[in-house]
């Protein structure tokens, strides 16, 4: 590493809209080690929500030197390869001008735009991968574009192959700061929840916390709210949706709700942040994702003493053990998710051990100190050498690369 001070990590984003991996990235940007490690944030909406987040939490930002941002389609049409070539030259310009050492890239949209950019303005590219492994961008253009890649979990890595990326991953689970849900009321957050939204006290509060979109199921959430009230006609719940939606996918949960007969169950808080005091007032957080890389969701509520219910699918294994730190249950099974709640709720002393391995757990597990630690150590080998090296995996409890 040079000793010419502080080298630049560059973090590019669209802007448009808020995910996990900008609370994640947040996390990284404010807890790099200064002395090493410049980070400058570049947002393509200085208005947008993610712009909004960021002043929130203090994070400087400034704007993208282009506004072209891409679209939501898949970033392989020619149409989108188009327009990155015509933001190339001002992007590449921006990162030689402020002699950016690294650009860190989050999503996908970034990873095309930036990475081509990163390239030939001589500057390292990290590929930060939060989807799944079978995704175009992972398959097609992580083998040759990032000098390394990080996914989030074991699921969401490449697999082996003759073109693969998978040589030059490494896994590094989310970062979560433990220290925002100590002070967090499951008390206070509960009754907080009830007065919002108007119901009995004794009601069980079961939350799905995340963006809707088809992946996530939201309306298997519905569905599981329809074979809770079929098992157990006399228990009260209500069903609370916390996160943004995306084609009109709230409005497909509304009708179906109207069809099974639990409309009147079923609340939309829309976006909450932050979102801990609201994740602590929950019974329950079911996670019905499928193929899901690595849901924050799961981690903060296990932090908060909020237990989770989720489908044995993609990263959730990886984070839940059965039994233990919660409970998977079959993916789209709406009665097996309807099941587990009513044991978790039939049993206090199951119920109690599981919130209190979680906690531990997810303390010794996923806190800011040990994912800023082994990406640093991802920036130190890019900027020692450059090339691909052999893939490292940050999980468990010991606190080892």
């Amino acid at each position: 590493m040079s000793n010419g001070g502080p080298r630049t990590v560059c973090f590019p984003f669209i802007g448009d809209f808020i995910g996990g991996s900008h609370l994640s990235a947040l996390g990284l940007i404010r807890n790099l080690p200064r002395s090493f490690f410049a980070p400058l944030v570049v947002l393509h909406d200085t208005e947008g929500p993610v712009a909004e987040l960021f002043r929130r939490e203090s994070i400087d930002f400034e704007p993208a030197p282009v506004l072209n941002r891409l679209e939501r389609a898949g970033a392989h049409n020619g149409a989108a390869v188009l327009n990155v070539a015509r933001t190339l030259p001002a992007l590449v310009g921006y990162l030689r001008a402020r002699d950016v050492a690294i650009v860190h890239t989050n999503d996908g949209r970034a990873h095309l735009m930036w990475g081509l950019a990163a390239r030939l303005a001589g500057s390292k590219h990290l590929w930060h991968h939060r989807g799944d492994a079978t995704s175009f961008g992972l398959r097609r253009i992580a083998p040759w574009l990032p000098n390394r890649l990080v996914a989030v979990s074991k699921f969401a890595s490449p697999r082996p192959g003759l073109f693969s990326a998978a040589a030059k991953c490494s896994v590094v689970h989310s970062p979560f700061d433990v220290t925002k849900t100590v002070g967090v009321d499951r008390e206070d957050g509960r009754k907080n929840v009830i007065a919002t939204i108007g119901c009995p006290p004794e009601t069980r509060l079961l939350g799905y916390v995340g963006t809707l979109v088809d992946r996530k199921r939201p309306i298997l959430f519905v569905e599981v709210l329809a074979a809770l009230r079929r098992l157990e006609p006399k228990i009260e719940f209500a069903g609370l949706f916390f996160g943004n939606a995306l084609n009109t996918l709230d409005d497909a949960a509304r009708s179906r709700a109207q069809a099974l007969g639990v409309a009147d169950r079923i609340h939309f808080m829309g976006f909450r942040y932050p979102s801990e005091p609201w994740i602590a007032g929950l019974d329950a957080l079911l996670v019905t994702a499928v193929n899901e890389p690595l849901g924050r969701t799961l981690v903060e509520a296990m932090l908060l003493g909020t237990p989770v219910i989720a489908a044995d699918s993609g990263g959730n294994p990886e984070v839940v053990e059965d039994g233990e730190t919660g409970m998977l249950v079959r993916p789209d099974d709406p009665s097996e998710f309807a099941s587990a709640c009513l044991k978790l709720f039939g049993d206090p002393s199951y119920l109690a051990h599981i919130v209190e391995t979680a906690r531990n757990e997810a303390r010794a597990r996923f806190s800011i100190e040990r994912h800023v630690h082994a990406i640093t150590a991802v920036y130190e080998d890019l900027l020692r050498t450059g090339d691909t090296t052999a893939p490292r995996v940050v999980s468990g409890a010991q606190g080892s690369l």
